[in-house]
């Protein structure tokens, strides 16, 4: 799921901005850029993070300043007045003028980064509410699919009802194909040689190698789970609904191949049609 969230927070005259980015991913993929804050700052992000989201490219931009000093970087003054008297009595020395300020400030050790390692109270507030805006967006967004994937789940158990009423009418269906037939293959001299005892083991065989009954009951307990886990108020539920869909996909397939039925073949051809607007979708799904 998608969203951004930005936190700003202050402490001990440090200013923390993060903002955190996050799209779609089966996974929960995590990057810390920016400020060089100390390691088990970095740390604690990162736990905080994983505890918060589930799954999606997550990106946190962490930037500390020190109040007075944007930059982020200082001036070691004793540094420089050092670096300063070193360059003049060379200067001296070799008859040229004194250095600019500018070659005094290229020297090592004259301007150096702030001390960002008392860092974690503000950034770790910051990272807080960028969660909290970050949650807000990812919410609404949330909302929308759930809205969807109820609308898709409701086109599935439409299929399965309209699957499960034709197949009712198979085996007699399978009764009348398998009398045509014999009754194409024998002289009409011959009918009375067939045996209506075989004939009933033949169509009662038939019959159950295209019994779908086990494969409706759980695609129909499937789609239950599915809806049930769109109507859940909190709680991370991609994974399972990307598994309930595995799950309906292989009894669809199961219906399919069992399938003697051209209406049958045609609702299962719509239903993979719907189940494949789901998966795209449910990728989406914290």
């Amino acid at each position: 799921m998608t969203g951004f969230g930005r936190g700003v927070a202050e402490h001990g005259g440090l200013r923390a901005t993060v903002d955190i980015r996050a799209v779609n991913h089966r996974f929960l993929d995590l990057k810390l850029r920016g400020a060089a804050i100390a390691p088990p700052v970095e740390e604690a992000v990162a736990t905080r993070v994983r505890a918060a989201i589930d799954r999606g490219a997550v990106t946190v931009s962490i930037h500390v300043v020190r109040e007075g000093a944007g930059s982020g970087m200082r001036i070691d003054r004793d540094a420089a007045q050092r670096a300063y008297t070193a360059l003049a009595e060379l200067a001296s020395h070799l008859g040229v003028a004194g250095p600019e300020l500018a070659l005094v400030l290229a020297q090592p050790g004259v301007v150096v980064a702030d001390d960002l390692s008392s860092a974690d109270p503000p950034v770790l507030a910051a990272l807080e509410a960028a969660l909290i805006q970050l949650d807000q967006m990812r919410a609404t967004e949330g909302a929308a699919l759930a809205v969807e994937l109820s609308t898709r789940f409701d086109e599935l158990t439409a299929l399965r009802a309209q699957i499960a009423t034709i197949a009712a009418t198979v085996p007699h269906q399978l009764t009348r194909r398998l009398q045509e037939r014999l009754k194409r293959l024998l002289e009409p001299t011959e009918a009375g040689a067939i045996d209506p005892v075989r004939v009933a083991q033949e169509i009662a065989l038939l019959a159950d190698r295209s019994d779908v009954t086990e494969e409706l009951v759980r695609l129909a307990s499937h789609l239950d789970q599915a809806r049930a886990l769109l109507q859940m108020p909190s709680g991370a539920v991609g994974r399972r609904l990307d598994f309930l869909v595995q799950e309906i996909g292989r009894e669809l397939n199961t219906i399919g191949s069992k399938s003697t039925v051209t209406e049958i073949s045609a609702s299962i051809v719509e239903a993979k049609a719907t189940l494949e607007k789901v998966r795209e979708q449910v990728q989406n799904v914290e």
